[in-house]
């Protein structure tokens, strides 16, 4: 059996992204701090409803003030190699669109949304990449 795919739109994006503005309420961060193509576009919607206006890529370190964004939480590996460059492990917050579910996220994790299964997701921004057109699905 192949891959299941879950393919989101841009109204399922901006609910799930509304979902996480809210769960993030009264934490205040000076920067968002994402990884490369996966969590730009998620950093970049947070940053705009959060009012923040610098996004560190790829830093080398994750400053005491950012919000960690990241598109979801899989197997845990970016959030391992996140959390050691943080200046402050346990006051590090990661940020996701959608959590895959299980049993285990660490207490540092804030997510908007589980998915359903194992289903791979398919995000707008991620639509040419999978052969797929640019309009909604």
């Amino acid at each position: 059996m192949g891959k299941v795919y879950e393919y989101k739109n841009w109204s399922e994006i901006e609910s799930a992204t509304t979902k996480l503005v809210t769960k993030l309420h009264g934490k205040k961060f000076k920067t968002i701090s994402t990884i490369s193509r996966g969590g730009m576009v998620p950093a970049r919607l947070l940053a705009d409803r959060l009012g923040i206006k610098q996004i560190l890529v790829d830093g080398e370190s994750i400053p005491e003030d950012s919000l960690f964004v990241d598109d979801i939480y899989d197997s845990g590996q970016t959030f391992r190699k996140i959390i050691q460059s943080a200046e402050s492990p346990d006051e590090l917050v990661f940020a996701t669109i959608y959590a895959r579910r299980k049993n285990n996220y660490p207490k540092q994790l804030v997510y908007a949304e589980l998915t359903r299964d194992t289903e791979y997701i398919v995000y707008p921004w991620d639509r040419f990449e999978h052969g797929m057109p640019y309009e909604e699905h």
